[in-house]
């Protein structure tokens, strides 16, 4: 085989590739995970400071989730939480138990849990507006107090959220500095920045967040590998603190104690 041969076939190869990427992105990028009626039930039942949501957005889009009031007095420090591409919101209500004067909010994105509609950048970056806006004007929250956690693609909106509302702290897990840089690290030989639509281009927005900022990596990760959340760090514009889980990958980071320690002594310091 002649070497324009070679080059024309490859060009070919990656050509339908890409165009494969392109029309399939959104099922690459979003996994949504449901939750039915009898476990949402469940969890109400099981845990009585929790109570379920339901935010109807501009665009009537319902949006379903949970309020976990973790305070004992009429006002409440307020934790806002943005899960994982395949994260299905509700097992948080248990964990975050733990962080007693923290309120939470716990919203499953759209077209995930029981929410409607289909999840893509843009429409969960608007919708995590409304849902700080809606509970911001809520008498028994302490506007002063406000944290934002995100994890892996939650780590795009809750830079997002941070950059556009106030809030006091930020606590980001296994983020990224871009998707596109994660795809080009998978896809080197590929245009992904060209036929991405969700950028989730954080590493934008870190140099204008004058916050404290939480990161937690995994050693192990290899769908994030941490050098994607090292250069996030790099750009962030306020003080940066790092915990890092040895031994330790992407899904597995939240198992050890020390995960929770860590993210429990940031909210204290806030």
């Amino acid at each position: 085989m002649s070497l324009l041969r070679i080059i024309a076939v490859v060009s070919s190869v990656l050509a339908a590739v890409t165009i494969l990427l392109y029309f399939l992105q959104e099922k690459l990028i979003f996994y949504p995970q449901h939750i039915s009626r009898e476990t949402a039930n469940h969890i109400t039942s099981a845990f009585k400071n929790v109570r379920e949501i339901t935010i109807r957005t501009q665009d009537g889009t319902r949006l379903h989730g949970w309020f976990l009031k973790n305070s004992s007095g009429k006002i409440s420090k307020l934790l806002f939480y943005f899960g994982g591409n395949a994260e299905e919101v509700s097992y948080m209500v248990y964990e975050l138990q733990r962080y007693k004067d923290w309120s939470a909010v716990l919203v499953n994105y759209r077209g995930y849990g029981m929410s409607e509609g289909a999840p893509a950048e843009k429409k969960l970056c608007s919708d995590t507006l409304e849902i700080y806006d809606y509970f911001l004007k809520k008498p028994d929250i302490d506007n002063p107090k406000i944290a934002v956690m995100g994890r892996s693609l939650g780590s795009g909106v809750a830079v997002y959220l941070a950059r556009n509302r106030k809030a006091d702290g930020v606590i980001l897990v296994s983020p990224f500095d871009s998707l596109a840089s994660v795809g080009k690290g998978i896809f080197p030989f590929l245009p992904i920045r060209l036929i991405l639509r969700h950028k989730f281009d954080s590493a934008v927005l870190a140099p204008k967040i004058n916050l404290p900022l939480l990161v937690v990596t995994a050693s192990d990760d290899k769908v994030v590998p941490p050098s994607h959340s090292k250069k996030l760090s790099e750009k962030w514009g306020g003080k940066v603190n790092a915990i890092e889980i040895k031994g330790e990958d992407h899904n597995s980071v939240s198992l050890r104690a020390e995960y929770w320690d860590g993210i429990g002594r940031f909210l204290d310091g806030l």
